[in-house]
């Protein structure tokens, strides 16, 4: 499949002179000629956003280990003027912090788009890494996910636009999904599965827990909820997939989502782990992402 610059769905972009990225602290000047945006992104191949900012800076060291692009030179936050989100380059991988659940990763995911295309990037893949409750697997175990499901048990995404529901399929791109699996197969030492995945719009009521301010349920509602999600093929349960895959499918743009499980939801809700599991779980998604990445950009 030839590359291709993003084209996105929005046609007054065209029209704009200027696009201030106010979130992450980018301006676009003159964004339909060459600008200095595509000197400084248009190599990006790669978009990997996880939760915070500790995290994206520890992906971003580790990709410019295992890719041989450290220079020695200090990390820098690209946005951090921005005082919201985290920006870092290594090479041709933007590593980006994305805060807590959809509407916040929206806001970031949206200017990430625009940047990509006006830096004319080719046929940019953008991979969410993140931690996760599981259902029914072992904690530890990596889920890649194939479809989003909303808290509505519904594969799609819905959003409010000029006070009408919009709803969009959640999909993630499928091959990209396979290749990403096939790569952890080869090189991996843990459990890596693919399924479906839950977005709760929140973390506590919205995933069925029993030990948030509010519960209005029994346990033997959530189990049955539970139950119902692992019938339609959900492992993992996290807060950004339906909006991440629905909005990158509906602009034409590859993506993923590769989440660790802290914990089984069948056997509880609180996640007990030692700090060693810990550090251990959440770093297996860069494992499995820096691989693909690797064989990627050296064409295997």
């Amino acid at each position: 499949m030839p590359e291709s610059i993003p084209i996105l769905k929005n046609p007054h972009l065209d029209a704009m002179e200027n696009d201030y990225l106010y979130h992450i602290n980018i301006n676009v000047v003159n964004s339909r000629s060459a600008t200095d945006i595509e000197r400084r992104f248009g190599d990006v191949k790669f978009v990997c956003l996880g939760g915070t900012k500790n995290r994206m800076f520890a992906l971003a060291k580790y990709l410019r280990h295992i890719l041989q692009l450290d220079n020695g030179e200090e990390l820098v936050d690209i946005s951090e003027s921005g005082n919201r989100y985290a920006v870092y380059k290594v090479g041709p991988v933007l590593c980006c912090s994305h805060g807590v659940g959809m509407s916040t990763m929206s806001v970031l995911l949206h200017e990430l788009l625009k940047l990509v295309r006006y830096a004319k990037c080719q046929d940019p893949v953008f991979i969410r890494l993140g931690t996760s409750g599981g259902v029914g697997v072992t904690p530890g175990t990596v889920v890649i996910s194939k479809d989003g499901y909303n808290g509505y048990l519904r594969n799609e995404h819905e959003v409010a636009i000029l006070g009408k529901r919009v709803v969009r399929p959640a999909n993630f791109d499928e091959k990209l999904a396979n290749d990403l699996l096939r790569h952890a197969k080869s090189h991996c030492g843990y459990d890596v599965i693919m399924g479906n995945t839950m977005a709760a719009e929140c973390f506590y009521e919205g995933q069925g827990r029993l030990d948030g301010a509010s519960c209005d349920y029994s346990e033997a509602d959530k189990m049955a909820f539970l139950q119902q999600l692992y019938e339609k093929g959900v492992r993992n349960i996290e807060m950004e997939a339906t909006m991440f895959s629905s909005l990158t499918k509906h602009v034409g743009v590859r993506a993923a989502d590769v989440c660790v499980t802290l914990l089984n939801r069948l056997h509880g809700d609180q996640v007990n782990l030692t700090k060693e599991q810990k550090e251990d779980f959440e770093q297996r998604p860069f494992s499995v992402v820096g691989e693909y990445i690797k064989s990627s950009l050296c064409g295997n």
